[in-house]
């Protein structure tokens, strides 16, 4: 099965449904950081360059990434001199203007999801779309102390800003679907740490789940791959999204302790995209293998798209980064076959 007889989005599609590839997607899941781009004019990348030009401009397959998101416009809501950790409330009856957002939809120019549209339709791209979650959203909202605290002190503010973002969410998805479907989807939740989530199963029984099984059969009957987002360790929650019907997970953090091959033996069809440890990336070629061979086993058990598993760190130079892409190329070849 020769490469050019696939295209891009059908790789992707096939290795989402477990099914046979000619090689496994070549892809970077996220932006760089600005730093490290910004390193990388100085070793020789072109400046100047948006995210889609530096995939091409490094060989990647080609994937756009819509995020569904109100934050332009409740960034102009945030007290002056607060931090974004602290949220958006200065007292909770400010969530009053929060909610004005919300329910006034989503506020989107559909010219460029035509031409997205287009690129999807002739197979030369994937479409990932990001929407903001039922941890997230609130945390944005109340800050991350007042989040926390916020299960015990105003259970009732938490649950109408998580009605308000599904209703939210849901007018955003109907809206771009207008336009075309997205392949996959992120729920944006960043709800665990290093040492595991930062909320108990119970409290997200209560203030989660009921959201997520409201949108998420939505999404699947529109034929789209529901996934979460979130650093740190996500093992323990795996389970839980399953109860409500979500698919898989990103990044998957090596660093925190994520181990890809426990969770594949666990969760056979459970998609992942990332895994591959960032802090390797700077020390050469050997290194870089030793972590490929790591990943190899889950890459040939299908539903897995190798990439890094968080942004790419500023200590790594153009020349590695550049090494890094050729050996994901090589191994994408070789994780395709069973």
């Amino acid at each position: 099965m020769g490469e050019s007889k696939m295209s891009v989005r059908e790789r992707f599609r096939r290795v989402m449904r477990g099914e046979p590839v000619d090689r496994l997607p070549v892809i970077e899941w996220i932006p760089w950081w600005k730093e490290t781009q910004d390193r990388w004019v100085g070793e020789g990348l072109p400046p100047g360059l948006s995210y889609e030009q530096v995939q091409r401009h490094m060989g990647l397959d080609g994937h756009r990434w819509i995020w569904l998101h109100p934050r332009g416009i409740l960034n102009g809501l945030r007290p002056a001199g607060w931090a974004r950790s602290q949220g958006l409330l200065a007292r909770p009856e400010d969530y009053e203007r929060v909610a004005e957002v919300l329910h006034a939809g989503p506020q989107f120019d559909p010219a460029s999801w035509r031409a997205v549209a287009a690129e999807q339709a002739r197979g030369e791209v994937f479409v990932w779309m990001q929407i903001d979650g039922f941890f997230w959203f609130p945390r944005e909202v109340m800050g991350i102390e007042g989040h926390l605290y916020g299960y015990y002190d105003q259970p009732e503010l938490l649950h109408r800003i998580n009605q308000d973002l599904l209703e939210y969410n849901l007018r955003a998805v109907r809206q771009l679907c207008e336009f075309l479907t997205p392949d996959v989807m992120t729920f944006a939740e960043d709800m665990s740490y290093n040492h595991g989530p930062m909320l108990s199963k119970k409290l997200y029984d209560a203030f989660m789940a009921p959201y997520y099984r409201r949108i998420v059969p939505d999404l699947k009957e529109r034929g789209i791959v529901v996934t979460v987002d979130s650093d740190g360790d996500i093992m323990p929650v795996i389970p839980w999204l399953e109860e409500v019907g979500i698919e898989g997970i990103s990044p998957l953090e090596r660093m925190a302790g994520v181990d890809v091959a426990v969770i594949r033996a666990a969760h056979p069809r459970w998609r992942m995209i990332g895994a591959f440890d960032k802090t390797v990336m700077h020390l050469g070629e050997s290194a870089m293998r030793q972590e490929f061979e790591r990943l190899l086993p889950v890459m040939r058990s299908g539903y897995y798209v190798p990439s890094v598993d968080h942004q790419t760190p500023p200590d790594v130079s153009l020349e590695m980064y550049r090494l890094y892409i050729t050996l994901l190329r090589e191994y994408a070849a070789r994780g395709a076959s069973r």
